[in-house]
């Protein structure tokens, strides 16, 4: 019997009720398919500020490298906004020190909850954006400073071109699992950064003649994920494009509480999985919140560093059944007097494994 060790840092709010349930189908899975899982909870973002204050601490970052795989909640919240550690910087430095460096995010419309979509079309979708996580505006040099004309800020976009290729490759080697198209984002017509970027593609793409390449300016991609989301495949694209552009094709989709994501490094690192929501203190310790993002992150946990795909398909199965027919959480559910909570969803996940 194959026997993981899993990092659980639930974070903040909501973060904490989704793991839980995230847990939960996990154990399921495990004893369906013949594995067994171990966790390990720590602390990271604003609990572990009120705890150490250090948004992760040093023995969490030593439990993620000493695990298979890390299951993440959700940080952040209201009461850490003024505070001069940010609960975010703890994501930021888990990343960077587990050297994550592609995160994926898929974003997916099934036909039945075509009502949730603000989209005017009932086309379902299936897209996967592929985005580079560790360089960019959010890593680059940055300050602010006072001169004879007021103060100002600056902040540095900065990328290798071996940051640029890695990702790259990561995004061709996605579209040949899926639909064998890969769409480049960039803003070519301005930056340097976007114009190497877009020479390296066109450089790597012989190297995986059965993907189609194609390129897009990041304006005209946000309006094509409103227009016709239903004509994308994968795409791959830098930081802070693909952090806007995830967001939205997230909410195209009609519930970002269905938004999993992976977080993903060389090979032999161990993946960060979160839902791709935030902490949502307002409806913390309710047991409302949606559980099916943290579970469907898990279900890629079990993909890309368990490599139990078995149980990964079935886990993504079973939340699709889930949310086949009610009852459904409140976010997604039609009748808001019949809705069901957290617990109680993430059981009937469990049921259909």
């Amino acid at each position: 019997m194959n026997s993981y060790r899993i990092a659980v840092l639930p974070g903040d709010g909501i973060g904490l009720e989704v793991t839980q349930a995230a847990l939960f189908v996990l154990r399921r899975a495990a004893d369906a398919f013949g594995f067994s899982v171990s966790f390990r909870e720590c602390p990271v973002g604003g609990s572990a500020i009120d705890l150490c204050g250090d948004p992760l601490p040093p023995e969490t970052l030593d439990a993620c490298k000493s695990s298979d795989a890390v299951l993440l909640g959700a940080v952040g919240g209201p009461k850490w906004e003024k505070s001069s550690r940010r609960p975010e910087q703890g994501l930021l430095a888990l990343r960077a020190g587990l050297k994550l460096y592609g995160n994926l995010r898929p974003a997916v419309k099934k036909p039945f909850l075509a009502g949730l979509s603000p989209l005017r079309n009932d086309a379902g979708f299936d897209i996967l954006i592929v985005r580079e996580l560790t360089g960019g505006l959010y890593y680059g040099k940055r300050g602010r400073n006072s001169g004879p004309e007021g103060e100002t800020a600056f902040d540095t976009l900065v990328y290798t071109g071996g940051e640029i290729e890695r990702i790259l490759r990561m995004g061709f080697a996605a579209a040949q699992t899926r639909r064998k198209r890969l769409t480049s984002v960039d803003k070519a017509n301005v930056l340097d950064t976007s114009r190497l970027w877009r020479e390296t593609a066109e450089r790597l793409a012989p190297e995986y003649p059965d993907v189609t390449l194609s390129h897009m300016l990041v304006d005209n991609a946000a309006m094509q994920l409103v227009l016709a989301p239903e004509e994308f495949d994968v795409l791959v694209t830098e930081n802070m494009f693909g952090d806007i552009l995830s967001d939205e094709a997230g909410a195209v989709t009609g519930s970002i509480g269905l938004l999993p994501s992976a977080s993903l490094g060389a090979p032999g690192t161990p993946g960060l999985f979160e839902p791709s929501h935030g902490s949502a203190p307002d409806i913390a310790g309710k047991d409302i919140a949606n559980p099916s993002a943290a579970i469907l992150s898990a279900a890629m946990l079990l993909d890309y560093s368990l490599n139990e795909h078995a149980a990964a398909k079935a886990v993504e199965s079973a939340v699709w059944r889930a949310l086949e027919t009610p009852p459904l959480t409140a976010d997604i559910a039609q009748d808001s007097a019949s809705a069901i909570g957290t617990r109680a969803f993430a059981k009937k996940i469990a049921d259909f494994i």
